[in-house]
């Protein structure tokens, strides 16, 4: 019988190296494909289980998702921040129907609503409102409330349609002079924003954030909310609307600077506890200097009208709607009466 010589052996044992290997990446593919395939059936069935509370109302072109309740008025329209819908509001849309009525909803490409084909402009976002608004048949005179950016929109709102707007409540709204006043400051911490709308569609598809939701969105949306996100909000058409949204602000600060709004009634709720700037890996120093830039800005907008108040959130921090909603109710109350 002949023996086996080593370079009898070579072969043998590269086969068996790249077998492994091939074994390995074909492991890893058929783990990535069941992530995606199980993301598309659990997005399917999400559809079915989470219908759209409200109706879906022509803006010109798309539909916007309009949730009204209560009776009479003025209309209290209100409208959310950055990322934020309709269902951010939790339980205030409730309380204040109570008294007069109430249309929450989601901008364009938000959770129910359609995605529009026009620029995600401060302009086009408040004209597109009106329109929804008056196909419905949801007449003013309008109370706005806007938290965060949407305190922006809602200005710009007022500023265009001063006619048809009582009242303004702005809680903790975004200054037109913040992103102006805090560039060189970010750029020193080397603040890079949030991740891009394509990275986030890719991890939402893989399914890493229905399976890691707790870890990934710590910090970023809460607890008792993230199912709702999960299923509802965190689509394409939302990361990429609010990527829009952050890219063209600067159009709204422009629109707004320098705004004047008479005697219009304007309560200016401002947060009482600082922002955690280490989460976003922002040093000490740099994050008291943008807190009191934000500070700032908020007492600023007094300035606004002749009959302005600042309300302080002692208890609060940049979500007030959540930490303290009663202050938020007691405060458009106020100006019912």
């Amino acid at each position: 019988m002949n023996k086996m010589t080593k370079n009898d052996k070579k072969p043998s044992r590269w086969r068996k190296i790249k077998w492994s290997l091939l074994i390995v990446v074909a492991l890893i593919g058929l783990a990535i494909g069941s992530g995606f395939a199980y993301e598309a059936i659990a997005s399917k069935q999400a559809a079915k289980n989470f219908p759209p509370p409200g109706k879906l109302v022509d803006a010109g072109g798309y539909k916007l998702h309009i949730v009204k309740a209560g009776t009479g008025s003025p209309t209290i329209l209100l409208e959310a921040g950055s990322g934020e819908t309709s269902l951010s509001w939790r339980q205030i849309p409730d309380e204040l129907a109570k008294e007069a009525t109430v249309v929450t909803y989601d901008r364009a490409g938000y959770a129910w609503s359609e995605p529009a084909a026009t620029e995600r402009t401060g302009e086009n976002i408040v004209r597109e409102l009106h329109t929804a608004l008056d196909n419905e048949g949801i007449h003013g005179p309008y109370l706005l409330v806007g938290h965060s950016l949407g305190g922006m929109y809602a200005r710009l709102f007022a500023e265009t349609y001063r006619d048809e707007v009582t009242g303004l409540v702005l809680i903790d709204a975004r200054p037109e002079d913040d992103a102006r006043d805090t560039a060189d400051i970010l750029k020193q911490e080397g603040f890079a924003g949030n991740p891009q709308a394509s990275t986030l569609k890719l991890i939402k598809h893989s399914g890493l954030l229905r399976l890691f939701k707790d870890a990934l969105l710590e910090g970023q949306v809460p607890k008792e909310d993230r199912d709702r996100f999960l299923n509802v909000i965190a689509k394409d058409s939302f990361f990429e609307a609010k990527e829009a949204e952050g890219n063209l602000a600067w159009t709204t600060e422009e629109a707004l600077r320098g705004q004047r709004l008479g005697d219009l009634p304007v309560r200016v709720i401002a947060r009482g506890l600082p922002q955690n700037y280490a989460q976003a890996g922002i040093s000490e120093e740099a994050g008291r200097k943008l807190e009191a830039i934000w500070q700032a800005g908020q007492r600023k907008m007094l300035e606004l009208s002749t009959d302005s108040r600042l309300i302080v959130a002692e208890k609060s921090g940049h979500m007030v709607i959540h930490d303290q909603p009663e202050l938020v109710v007691e405060t458009v109350r106020s100006l019912l009466k």
